[in-house]
């Protein structure tokens, strides 16, 4: 865990903020001059981060597209809209009026952000970094190209054509994955050069298409021989760049299934992972500095460690991240709770993101991923929870249609795989039904 010397710059941005007179008054969030927080995606992670907010004395209001959204279930007050038209967008910022905007998605209408931050509102972590993180072209090329991260072999396409030349390129197999799209939406591993065209269709119908014209670009990269996946939780905050103990993750289609904390890695990779998430970190937050705004929050830093025990820098997410859960049970100031404060303006140090586990443990997730049409009821609570160390969130969304994420199990054992096993088993005892 380690602090850059950037914190008096962000504390000069702090200092500009409160001469301005916009200075963060908490705990009456009932009163005259509650700080008042938007979130724009009302999930179980906006859910958590809601709750941290409140208690710290802020004024939450959460929308989403749909009634009955997590984070809709515990603020103050909620709405449901199309995020993704500015219309709409705009007329809930001139409604609720708030002093911070909390991107929670990414079907959101990003002109409006930057038109936000333009009038003085504070986007999370930037207006300018939500539109790079959502953009895989633009995230890759600051990484790679002006950051000097490592990553696979990678070529842009904006045609079936040019495609096929790139995937030529960084050679088979291959993964293809449009530049707007989330959690494995639109990839396609690609073997050889007779499913070209099939991954091309794949990933124009997997895009966010509110975000392009009629075609999306994509990204091909290289598969490379990967080990493991690493998650680095850095945050952003009044007192610098400070990051989390690595996490381990296991994904199923591109979406986080397990994750645990610590990782199990040698310590040149830990060291690895530390320097690539705070460059990829410090260096968006100097994008954020050159608009004017401060890049506070947590970053969600996604690594590849190969075979051979490189390190490549894959994605970022601008938020608490959904392996991050498992720091509910592995840290004495959760994700979401770090993030709460960083966006308020307090300082998050290196005792702030510390490991609140005994020694030699290790703490553990386990999303609980519902498959069904209507309402999911939960019943074998008691037998679930029945073992010391371990704990369980339900989200409580209003209904399941198809597969979704509803809950999540936490565990703390002597070793990952115990840990693994332990919230394995509070997800396997629990009873679900869909009505």
């Amino acid at each position: 865990m380690h602090m850059t010397d950037n914190a008096q710059i962000l504390n000069d941005s702090v200092s500009s903020t409160h001469e301005s007179g916009s200075q963060r008054v908490l705990g009456t969030p009932l009163g005259d001059r509650p700080t008042r927080v938007l979130f724009l995606g009302s999930g179980e992670l906006g859910k958590e981060v809601t709750i941290e907010l409140m208690r710290l004395g802020a004024w939450v209001c959460a929308a989403d597209s749909y009634e009955g959204a997590p984070a809709q279930q515990v603020a103050h007050e909620h709405r449901v809209l199309d995020m993704a038209n500015a219309d709409e967008l705009r007329a809930l910022f001139d409604e609720v009026r708030p002093d911070i905007v909390v991107p929670e998605v990414e079907a959101i209408a990003t002109s409006e952000l930057a038109d936000a931050a333009a009038r003085g509102i504070q986007v999370v972590p930037s207006a300018e970094i939500a539109a790079i993180c959502m953009d895989r072209e633009r995230l890759r090329v600051i990484a790679h190209e002006e950051l000097g991260l490592p990553t696979t072999p990678y070529r842009f396409a904006g045609s079936l054509a040019e495609l096929r030349e790139g995937a030529a390129e960084v050679g088979y197999p291959c993964v293809v994955k449009p530049v707007m799209s989330s959690s494995g939406h639109g990839q396609s591993v690609v073997r050889s050069a007779d499913a070209i065209g099939a991954a091309w269709t794949e990933a124009q119908e997997g895009r966010r298409a509110a975000d392009e014209g009629d075609v999306s670009r994509v990204i091909v990269e290289a598969l490379a021989p990967l080990d493991y996946e690493l998650t680095v939780l850095t945050v952003s905050s009044s007192a610098g760049i400070v990051t989390c103990a690595p996490i381990g993750q296991r994904q199923e289609s591109g979406d986080y299934r397990e994750s645990w904390q610590p990782a199990s890695a040698t310590d040149a990779v830990l060291a690895e992972a530390g320097r690539i998430a705070r460059t990829a970190v410090e260096g968006l937050v100097a994008k954020a500095r050159t608009t004017g705004e401060t890049g506070w929050g947590v970053f969600g830093v996604e690594l590849f460690v190969l075979t051979d025990g490189r390190v490549l820098f894959n994605e970022v997410s601008p938020r608490p991240h959904d392996t991050g859960m498992v720091t509910m049970a592995s840290q004495r100031l959760s994700e979401f709770a770090l993030h709460a404060r960083a966006i308020l303006g307090l300082p998050v140090a290196e005792g702030h993101v510390a490991l609140a586990l005994p020694a030699g443990s290790v703490a553990a997730s386990h999303a609980i991923v519902v498959e069904g049409d209507g309402e999911a009821e939960f019943s074998g609570l008691a037998e679930a929870l029945a073992e010391p160390g371990t704990d369980l969130r339900i989200f409580a969304k209003p209904a399941v249609h198809g597969h979704r994420r509803m809950a999540v199990a936490l565990a703390i054992g002597d070793s990952e795989s115990d840990a693994r096993a332990r919230a394995a088993h509070v997800a396997d005892a629990l009873t679900i039904e869909v009505r």
